[in-house]
């Protein structure tokens, strides 16, 4: 019954808050190790859960063309075990001590994250260190984790309606640059690769010195250290030149427009700009756009387009956050008898209104306050803490930003996103998707 109860606690720790307030610092210290591991702690003993995180700066990104998957696929692959964890026993460490865990990819870096019991700490930090130190990459793990992938694949992309637009949208959107690939890669790239690559990329990339360990929640900050010496402080340095893409994305001039057939029965407009990388001054201008375009029931997207004109089921602008330019999207889902071109001509008529109209003081107050309460529900549980620790030292080398990256977002006036409106949100700066059921298709 204790285990279950604090399974039960670890899976809900999301919504568990930590005991800062608004106005309060997220304390935490850092350090390295001599095999360039940095390890960030951060004491909260409100409630007896801890967090293990390890962030590697290893994305899609950093794939060859030709062998893309392979972030992904190791973020199936390293569940496998290790030289002293056997085969699909990783897992059941984590559940018989009470505990959660999961782990995910994205363009720029692989994050694998156990939430435990906080007398169950070492255990944590013993599994990260099997992951790290020999992780069991071997053919019979490859050959099982493919087959995990494709039903993946199948399950998440293939066989969901609107399940590609992020894989039709990056390979148009993008022409020279890694991003054009999607994470979960090219299955045809990975029943090609041998044994030998997927060790060299293990290698490369899952060394200390390409890591972030984050640990948050009911500890002792002298204890931990000492524990983590223990665990880490023996695995060597790779000593390889880890592959950082330098390749700059060309300027967009001029609109791409195509269609996709899908297995979908209304259809849907996809609008993709080129937006500046996370971190830069009109990144903060442009979160904020979003903001008053698609977040919540009063959203402009929202009133004008699903409430008052009905001519979307839903519709939502996303900033695909990325360490390099990235995309910002806009999608519409077109309700019944809405054609795409009208439902694209709505959307557009809501772009040009915040490129030609400086927005109100008031709702630009409410977009402030949004922002705030976003920040501080990010960072108001452990897992979250953890997380957002690791993000920060990894894509800015700075932590503290936990702390400080509102006052960016606060530094952000009225003028700047109309700017950045005008600036990033034009025509020749996109590409436009209509998402069309197959049956049309075949009409053509």
């Amino acid at each position: 019954m204790l285990k279950n109860t604090f399974a039960i606690l670890c899976i809900l720790s999301g919504l568990v808050s930590t005991t800062y307030a608004q106005n309060n610092q997220i304390e935490f210290t850092e350090f390295d190790l001599k095999n360039g591991l940095h390890v960030i702690l951060h004491q909260d003993n409100s409630t007896p859960i801890v967090a293990v995180a390890v962030s590697y700066h290893v994305g899609s990104k950093n794939e060859d063309p030709e062998r893309t998957g392979f972030a992904h696929f190791f973020e199936h692959l390293l569940f496998e075990g290790s030289k002293n964890i056997k085969r699909g026993e990783f897992d059941k460490y984590i559940t018989n001590a009470g505990g959660a865990n999961n782990a995910n990819t994205w363009l720029d870096r692989t994050y694998y994250y156990e939430l435990l019991p906080s007398n169950q700490l070492e255990l944590g930090l013993w599994l990260e260190s099997e992951r790290m130190l020999h992780a069991n990459v071997d053919q019979v793990g490859v050959d099982t984790q493919r087959e995990v992938v494709k039903e993946e694949k199948r399950q998440r992309i293939d066989n969901q309606p609107y399940g590609s637009i992020l894989i039709e949208v990056q390979k148009r959107a993008f022409k020279k640059h890694p991003y054009r690939w999607p994470t979960i890669g090219s299955m045809e790239h990975l029943n090609a690769a041998k044994l030998e690559e997927f060790m060299k990329f293990y290698e490369t990339f899952y060394v200390p010195e390409n890591a972030t360990l984050s640990i948050a929640g009911d500890i002792d900050i002298k204890q931990a250290k000492k524990l983590v010496k223990k665990y880490f402080n023996g695995i060597p340095m790779g000593g390889h030149e880890i592959p950082r893409p330098t390749v700059v994305e060309p300027e967009q001039t001029e609109e791409i427009r195509d269609l996709v057939y899908d297995n979908i029965q209304l259809p849907a407009v996809v609008q993709a700009y080129h937006m500046p990388a996370q971190g830069t001054e009109d990144y903060y201008a442009i979160h904020m756009l979003t903001t008053i375009l698609s977040q919540g029931a009063s959203s402009r997207l929202q009133k004008a387009l699903v409430d008052e004109q009905q001519k979307a089921l839903a519709v939502q602008a996303i900033p695909l956050a990325a360490e390099d330019p990235g995309l910002f999207i806009t999608f519409g889902l077109a309700n019944m008898g809405i054609t795409p071109e009208d439902l694209e001509a709505a959307i557009d008529k809501e772009v040009d209104r915040m490129k030609k109209e400086l927005i109100s003081e008031r709702e630009f107050q409410k977009i402030r306050n949004q922002m705030e309460n976003d920040f501080i529900s990010q960072n108001s549980t452990i897992a979250g803490i953890a997380e957002s620790l690791a993000d920060y030292h990894m894509y800015f080398g700075d932590a503290n930003l936990i702390n400080t990256e509102i006052e960016r977002y606060m530094n952000v006036t009225r003028e700047d996103i109309q700017r950045v409106a005008q600036k990033y949100l034009k025509k020749d700066n996109r590409v436009v998707l209509y998402y069309l059921p197959k049956s049309a298709q075949k009409e053509n």
